[in-house]
Formats: C-alpha cells, sequence, structure tokens
C-alpha cells in the first residue's frame, strides 16, 4: 500500500540520522523503564504495541481490542486512540500525532458503522516497535505475519527465511537499532562483497534522503537484510555467502530479484573505477 499522501520518508540514512533519534525524543528511548516514561509515552507505545500484532483496523476496534469487557470505558479509550494518530489542536495547545511523525499510516476505510479510517504501523512505525518496545521473537514473528504485504520480501518470506537460516532472521534489530553496517571499518573477509553492497544500497536511493515511496523502502530495506546476512567473522569466511545460497537455492523468484541488484552494484562500481583509470592524475 502506498504511503498516507499528507507524509513523506526519508531513506534509511533519514532514519538513522534524523527519523529515529526524532521519534525517541517523543515516545521514548531503548531500555527505558515504563515508570519514567510520560503518560502520553506510556499510551503511545501501548498502542503501537496494540498495532504491532493486529492488521490496519479503526480507532473503535482498536479499543475494543485493548478493553473488550468494559464498554462504558469503550468511547473514552477511542477517543485518546485517536487523538494519539492525529494529535491535538483544541484550547489554544497543537501537539503531533503519530501519524505526523511517520510512524503509522491510514491503510483503507471501513465501512461497518458508517466511514472509518483504517491504520497501520508504517514500515518506521515496525522498526521503532523493534528498536524501544523489548520485543521478543514470537512478538517479532507476529510482527512479520500482519506485516507480510507491507514487507514482502523479508516479512512474506520470513517462515521460510527462519527454516534455512533460523534465528539469523532477527539481524532486523540491528537496522530497528539504526546500526546500517555502512561503516567502512567493518572487517570482513576480503572475498566477500559486504562493505561494497551495503554501500550500494546507500549510494542507489541517496537522492530519497528526503522523500520515498513505501515501496521504495521496502526494497531498501529488503537488500540491506539480505546483504547483512553477507556479514560473517573473518575466521568464517564463506558462512555469509552459504547463507545467501541457502536461501537462493530454493527461491528462484528471490535469486533473480538480488542478482539483479548485484549486477547493477557491479555496474556502478566498475564504471567508477574506469572514470579513476582514465583520469590524468599522477
Amino acid at each position: 500500500m502506498p504511503l498516507d499522501d499528507d507524509f513523506s520518508y526519508g531513506n534509511l540514512q533519514n532514519y538513522k540520522l534524523y527519523l529515529r533519534p526524532n521519534i525517541h525524543d517523543h515516545y521514548g528511548y531503548p531500555n527505558v523503564k515504563k515508570s519514567q516514561l510520560t503518560k502520553h509515552q506510556q499510551n503511545v507505545q501501548s498502542l503501537l504495541q496494540l498495532m504491532s500484532k493486529n492488521k490496519p483496523l479503526t480507532t473503535w476496534d482498536f479499543a475494543k481490542i485493548s478493553i473488550p469487557d468494559d464498554i462504558s470505558k469503550l468511547r473514552e479509550r477511542e477517543k485518546i486512540y485517536r487523538r494519539l494518530f492525529v494529535g491535538r489542536k483544541d484550547k489554544g495547545k497543537h501537539s503531533d500525532g503519530i501519524l505526523d511523525l511517520g510512524l503509522v499510516v491510514k491503510d483503507g476505510k471501513s465501512l461497518k458503522t458508517g466511514t472509518a479510517d483504517k491504520y497501520r504501523l508504517s514500515l518506521y512505525g515496525i522498526l521503532y516497535c523493534i528498536d524501544v518496545l523489548n520485543l521478543n521473537k514470537k512478538e517479532i514473528d507476529m510482527i512479520a505475519e500482519k506485516y507480510s504485504t507491507v514487507l514482502p520480501k523479508v516479512f512474506g518470506k520470513w517462515d521460510y527465511l527462519k527454516s534455512k537460516i533460523e534465528n539469523k532472521v532477527y539481524g532486523i534489530n540491528l537496522l530497528a537499532n539504526g546500526l546500517l553496517a555502512d561503516n567502512p571499518q567493518i572487517q570482513v573477509s576480503s572475498d566477500v562483497p559486504f562493505y561494497e553492497l551495503m554501500s550500494f544500497i546507500h549510494i542507489k536511493f541517496q537522492r530519497n534522503f528526503e522523500n520515498i515511496s513505501e515501496e521504495q523502502l521496502a526494497e531498501q530495506i529488503s537488500y540491506w537484510f539480505y546483504v547483512n546476512l553477507l556479514y560473517s567473522p573473518l575466521e568464517k569466511n564463506n558462512i555469509g555467502i552459504d547463507n545467501l545460497n541457502l536461501i537462493f537455492d530454493d527461491d528462484v523468484e528471490l535469486k533473480k530479484w538480488f542478482l539483479k541488484f548485484f549486477k547493477e552494484s557491479t555496474k556502478y562500481f566498475h564504471e567508477r573505477y574506469s572514470v579513476l583509470k582514465k583520469s590524468k592524475i599522477y
């Protein structure tokens, strides 16, 4: 699904440098106790955790899940959720909602009792949940199930990937933590093109620093996920490549998609090398 028309994201570099720190300031940092959060931050985190376990729903639906046995409090809870989504502009005050900051997007309409917007986590909302809410593996598995169509090449393949590489799928935690693996000091075997491919991911999407479609962002995250599997300690030179081959051996379409990216990166570096080689610098 496309992003909400009123909001545009930047790429993963933007997430690392601006979006993630900004969201931390608003809604809480990793490893912070609940007692240290404001009531507003607690409410936001509780709503995001609820959304991580469900497909797109209305504010009323989320409220019913949150307090299924207390109808008297249902309307008040729905009002709280609506304010968390869109912020507040009453009584001379203004506060951004989680829609404004990009953690949530509108995704369709419900026509059950009138017309109401449905909401789900954005890709960056998903990363924030993994980053801050201290989710266990089972909870991350649930996000993958509920959001398989939002990140199809990773979450849409989740059970298959787990059958091939087991707990290595949870390397997505590193991305959520803002570790883009774009540091040239990362040491891997010279036979493994980890840094080259990771660098090309950021080069490929560098023009999208301030504005990127959700489909493009899903592609960038997917490239990051599979290239990150190449990383391995120096004493285990080929284990990363073995991981990828294990996945691609039984998924031809996924292999074709990744090899297209690999050839694109090879072409880019070859052309840049040619520029250097033809230069008049001595």
